[in-house]
């Protein structure tokens, strides 16, 4: 965990394997204690050039490394992010304001990627041999790194998502620059730390930061680079779509993680206890700011009403109801959102389900607390916005089709979520959702190493996990060759 006092402490970016601690910095402040925790360095655009210059030199050495030491290098950091947890869950709690179960399940979860990860370099690097028409002519088919990839990501699952930004590219021989988000740079940093003192060679893994007000130049900048090869985004869609628009007019390739509006479709003949404990875990953990998160509860209107009190017993078992401190959420901004989203549905005839009037002056700028909204209509703004903030819509349907309609209502595809005790009814169903992950039986939150992620529609394309995300980082090159 860290000390107190650290507010003097000035965070440095990584460049070529060295702390750079620059003139310009900017403040990071705890969304819990909305106190200053510490100063971080801000990157310039001679930083920019440095970085991106440094990695286009490690590469020619790095892709020649062969998967066993690779491999190696990553159970070593694997073991170093181990070896540090209460240090580095502070870092996260302090930053994001999540809480202890949230960062050390991030945590975990990140070292177990690392392992998986690791064991599967050996397989996904190779390559095949085709046979041409010509029989007097051979033909093999290579994998290759591209280069020198810029991974941005977010501050919201910090561990996880920056993990996976900078682990499969470095994985299939590329080399890295991280451009973490700047609410939680000291949690980018320690994750980097890990991978450059586990033997990861200089200049493979850079870590840089900016001022929110330096955002559109320096990661123009990145892109614009000669050497950036490839680009990897998790974060909103509006972003996305401003960094996939670059991106095509430098033509680089691109993997976007972007923002959700999850379904959760519960039908008639489904375990209501389980359904409702799942549908507020997957609305409510880290207060809704999960690209994951249930953002819609679609339920049979035979079973409204008991589904109902399943769902509020559900919220005050499992977060306290009105008695318990409210959620954290990252940013006053954040929080604004969601509460201007709830305001305008409440004004426009929609009602909490637990009928309580949700009283925001009665707590910090920071904290909201869970609410389910029921007599949501087409007409509201949160019908179709993504509120990433600690409520969701209760809707009713009465046939499959109107279920499915109302699910794929939707510009959103990333996660969605069926509730039955019949699996033929809950594959069929899945089948029709226009989503990159649909899970029966369980919350719209779910990804796991082993497993493809990413969206569809508006939440991006692309897939990290497994030989997926292996495969995003790695270009065919075909060889043929006279017998």
């Amino acid at each position: 965990m860290t000390t107190n006092g650290e507010s003097s402490y000035t965070l440095p970016l990584t460049i070529n394997g060295k702390d750079v601690t620059t003139e310009t910095t900017f403040d990071v402040n705890s969304p819990s204690s909305q106190k200053n925790i510490w100063k971080c360095s801000s990157a310039s655009m001679k930083d920019v050039t440095s970085a991106v210059e440094s990695a286009h030199t490690a590469f020619k050495s790095w892709k020649r490394t062969n998967p066993a030491q690779r491999r190696d290098i990553f159970l070593k950091a694997a073991d170093n992010m181990e070896s540090r947890m209460e240090e580095l869950t502070g870092y996260m709690a302090e930053e994001t304001g999540g809480s202890l179960d949230w960062c050390g399940f991030n945590l975990v979860t990140s070292i177990e990627m690392i392992r998986d990860i690791a064991g599967r370099i050996a397989g996904a690097v190779e390559g095949i041999i085709p046979w041409p028409a010509d029989p007097n002519t051979s033909a093999i088919v290579t994998k290759e790194p591209y280069g020198v990839v810029l991974a941005i990501a977010p501050w919201n699952a910090p561990y996880v998502l920056g993990t996976r930004a900078i682990a499969y590219p470095l994985a299939a021989g590329n080399t890295v620059i991280l451009k973490g988000s700047e609410f939680s740079p000291r949690v980018f940093s320690a994750l980097a730390s890990c991978f450059n003192n586990a033997g990861l060679p200089e200049g493979c893994l850079n870590v840089l930061f900016h001022r929110p007000a330096d955002a559109a130049e320096i990661t123009t900048a990145l892109i614009a680079h000669k050497y950036i090869r490839k680009i990897n985004f998790t974060g909103s869609t509006p972003v996305g779509s401003i960094i996939a628009q670059t991106a095509g007019k430098y033509i680089k390739p691109v993997l976007l993680e972007l923002g959700g509006k999850a379904p959760a479709i519960v039908c008639a003949d489904a375990d209501l206890k389980k359904a409702a404990l799942q549908c507020v875990l997957g609305a409510f953990f880290h207060a809704g700011q999960i690209c994951m998160s249930s953002e819609r509860i679609i339920v049979h209107e035979s079973i409204k009403e008991e589904f109902s009190k399943e769902l509020n017993a559900a919220v005050e078992n499992v977060f306290g109801g009105q008695k318990a401190d409210a959620p954290v959420m990252v940013s006053a901004a954040g929080r604004e959102k969601t509460k201007k989203l709830v305001e305008q549905a409440l004004q426009a005839g929609a009602k909490p389900l637990d009928g309580n009037t949700p009283d925001f002056s009665s707590i910090t700028s920071t904290r909201m607390r869970p609410i389910i909204l029921d007599n949501v209509t087409k007409d509201m703004d949160i019908y179709y916005t993504e509120s990433f903030g600690p409520s969701v819509s209760l809707l009713t349907f009465s046939t499959e089709a109107e279920a499915i309609e109302i699910a794929n209502d939707t510009e959103y595809g990333l996660a969605a979520a069926v509730f039955t005790e019949n699996l033929a009814t809950g594959l069929r169903i899945a089948k029709q959702i226009e989503s990159g992950a649909v899970h029966i039986n369980h919350m719209t939150v779910h990804d796991e190493p082993r497993l493809p992620h990413g969206g569809s529609k508006s939440s991006g394309f692309g897939r990290f996990g497994g030989n997926w995300g292996l495969d995003e980082f790695m270009t065919g090159k075909t060889i043929t060759f006279s017998n």
